[in-house]
């Protein structure tokens, strides 16, 4: 993601030609919620809200911190997220870890390019880690490899190129990987699919399989399998950027056809109207922790003051 921010640090003076400023903008923060299903979730009992904010961050200075994606990895959580950053305008990829899922310590960057990352859409594959961050500003979709987990990832391949993509999630369902990419209108969804992670990716016959709709085009979040069936999760882009999160259950999904339905005709999350998410919120990644459980990372804005340099 791009825009908001919050600071933990903030001087009176010039620095390296450049000087600071101060104005209103979109403060994210992450917080755990939990529930009886991914759909029906709400602030996970005795956990700080928000969990992790920009003033957690201690290595670089932070606007703030969004696009939450847990891995519970040996008996321990780690989330990822983007951290923006004042100093040069652009995301990195923060690390904090959890010996319960629900109480966090930011740990470090783990993953710094040129460009713009976010959205670090982490998971497990034959036996590694990967991740898929937001490189829109690159033109590319990077796949990367944890060597080793979780502070070193290592550039494998680039599954696409020549747009700029933002927010991929994939899943894997059938005998292939299927790639949803969004582009920064916001109203376009994107499909594609390949016979492995590595690629090569094509696109859907029926792709753009959303177009001129901001209520759900632009993925908000992991794609997960619950009791059997396949949801993906949508920001709803109304009345502005990062209101709200849907559900969708894709009911047929083959190499010729797509189709998929509402869970409900509400978000499933959305701004409260008070505090660390009044305005919005935009990223869900479900997890299942238990019998009749579920932890998930959220995150969520509201407007105020950030610092910057110009």
């Amino acid at each position: 993601m791009l825009g908001g921010g919050a600071f933990t640090a903030f001087t009176f003076f010039a620095k390296g030609g450049l000087f600071p400023y101060l104005t209103s903008g979109r403060k994210w923060a992450i917080a755990i919620y939990e529930g009886p299903t991914p759909f029906d979730l709400s602030p996970a009992a005795g956990v700080p809200v928000p969990a992790l904010r920009a003033s957690d961050v201690t290595d670089v200075p932070a606007r703030f911190v969004a696009d939450p994606f847990l891995l519970p990895q040996d008996g321990r959580w780690f989330l990822f997220c983007e951290v923006f950053r004042f100093d040069t305008r652009q995301g990195d990829i923060g690390l904090a870890t959890s010996p319960d899922g629900r109480r966090f310590t930011y740990e470090r960057i783990v993953l710094d390019e040129p460009f713009h990352l976010s959205y670090p859409y982490v998971f497990e594959a034959g036996g590694a880690v990967y991740m898929v961050p937001e490189s829109g500003t690159d033109q590319t979709v990077r796949l990367y490899r944890a060597a080793p987990f979780p502070t070193k990832w290592v550039h494998v391949r680039t599954l696409l190129r020549g747009a700029p993509y933002v927010d991929t999630s994939l899943a894997v369902h059938g005998d292939r990987v299927w790639l949803f990419t969004s582009l920064p209108s916001n109203d376009t969804l994107l499909l594609f699919s390949a016979p492995t992670l590595e690629g090569p990716f094509e696109e859907h016959p029926m792709s753009p399989i959303v177009r001129g709709d901001r209520r759900h085009a632009r993925p908000g979040g992991r794609a997960f399998t619950w009791e059997g069936r396949l949801y993906r999760l949508a920001q709803d882009d109304t009345p502005s950027y990062g209101s709200a999160v849907r559900a969708f259950e894709i009911t047929e999904l083959t190499s010729t056809t797509y189709r998929e339905r509402a869970v409900r005709e509400t978000p499933i999350l959305s701004g409260s109207g008070r505090g660390w998410n009044a305005r919005g919120m935009h990223t869900l990644d479900p997890h299942p922790a238990g019998a009749g459980r579920w932890l998930a990372a959220v995150d969520g804005y509201r407007k105020g003051l950030l610092a910057g340099w110009r």
